[in-house]
């Protein structure tokens, strides 16, 4: 194997191994309509092996930030579409990432309340349309609110693979976001099933990608998960605990056949991560850019080692729309700018030249 090598994640068929990692980017406005510009930022990157976009939200209480992609209204359907045909046109495959973040927002963002695991807020404040403002103390959904969860996160698969046409998706369990914030010891003290021991912490997130698996097809799904990850409040700090969540969650999850296990570790070769691949017994996808960049030689080695089927990259992807060709010949890269990661329009989004020092 080597990272410029084919390889299968499920049904996706893909000419490389490298992946864009989901990365949040609020261009699409206050309704969340990915507009021309999102679909000419994911179409730049079309050589990619696969590219994953940016958290999406799945109903009003799910929403995160201001600027982030829903896929609950036509509008946002139709915005999703033009998306994934100018991939598509461009030569390139893109899965939606299904995100709910849970206490990780704030009323001026959902809309109506924020919700949660457990009614403990986090420490910091949310970015809303009228400002900062402190992270509110979250509902604790009750136990037939997070089983309905399954259903919310099935339909928006459904809307985004067989109605905006997306090759697949991917459930967000990652970076203390909802799903992350159940698995996590410190954001969910439940006492009914679906908190406590590991094996009813994991729970919920199986129920949910079982469900998101039989609305598009198992081969057509994949999970993100960060464990030890300790962010935004779903700290993780035992690891005897971290192994047996996260190899209780690989072990519901893997009857189902899903397309990939994508895993944000500092140590993707270490104990914890290859242990998990082997309970998967499918596709690892590595993210290794765990506070630091993933290098070229990062990535083709995580490949050439056999550490992972496929590597993720964030940053250099976002800087890179030609990262694939930069990385394959070994050119320079453009440096990222960070002050423009959030903000609106094409500064820092679409305007990152080539390697030939044109637009892409």
């Amino acid at each position: 194997m080597d990272l410029f090598s084919p390889v299968a994640l499920g049904d996706l068929q893909l000419p490389n191994r490298l992946l864009m990692a989901p990365l949040t980017r609020m261009r699409s406005g206050a309704e969340g309509v990915p507009g021309p510009l999102v679909a000419e930022h994911y179409a730049q990157r079309a050589s990619l092996g696969l590219i994953v976009s940016e958290g999406t939200y799945l109903d009003g209480q799910s929403r995160g930030f201001a600027g982030q992609p829903g896929i609950v209204t036509d509008e946002q359907v139709e915005g999703w579409r033009r998306v994934a045909e100018a991939v598509h046109a461009a030569g390139g495959r893109i899965v939606m990432q299904l995100m709910h973040a849970g206490r990780v927002s704030h009323p001026e963002l959902t809309g109506s309340r924020v919700v949660a695991p457990s009614a403990i807020a986090i420490e910091g404040e949310a970015h809303t349309p009228t400002g900062k403002a402190p992270f509110p103390v979250p509902h604790a959904l009750s136990t037939e609110e997070a089983a309905a969860l399954a259903g919310t996160f099935a339909t928006a698969a459904r809307r985004a693979v067989h109605e905006a046409g997306l090759d697949g998706v991917e459930v967000h369990g990652a970076n203390g976001y909802l799903l992350h914030e159940f698995l996590s010891p410190a954001s969910n003290t439940r006492e009914d099933r679906y908190g406590g021991s590991p094996q009813d912490r994991a729970r919920l997130v199986i129920e949910v990608t079982t469900a998101v698996a039989e609305a598009v097809g198992a081969g057509r799904t994949g999970i993100r998960v960060s464990p030890e990850h300790n962010i935004q409040g779903a700290l993780e700090t035992d690891p005897a605990d971290v192994e047996a969540t996260y190899s209780a969650l690989v072990e519901g999850l893997r009857p189902l056949g899903l397309a990939y296990l994508s895993v944000l570790h500092a140590e993707p070769e270490g104990g914890l991560v290859q242990g998990l691949r082997k309970r998967f017994e499918g596709p690892l996808v590595a993210n290794s850019g765990f506070g630091v960049v993933t290098s070229r030689q990062d990535a083709l080695d995580l490949v050439a080692d056999g550490v992972a089927d496929a590597v993720a990259v964030g940053r250099a992807a976002m800087a890179n729309p030609d990262l694939l060709e930069r990385w394959r010949r070994g050119l320079p890269e453009n440096e990222l700018d960070q002050a423009t990661v959030y903000s609106s329009g094409a500064e820092g989004y679409t305007d990152y030249p080539s390697a030939t020092g044109t637009g892409a």
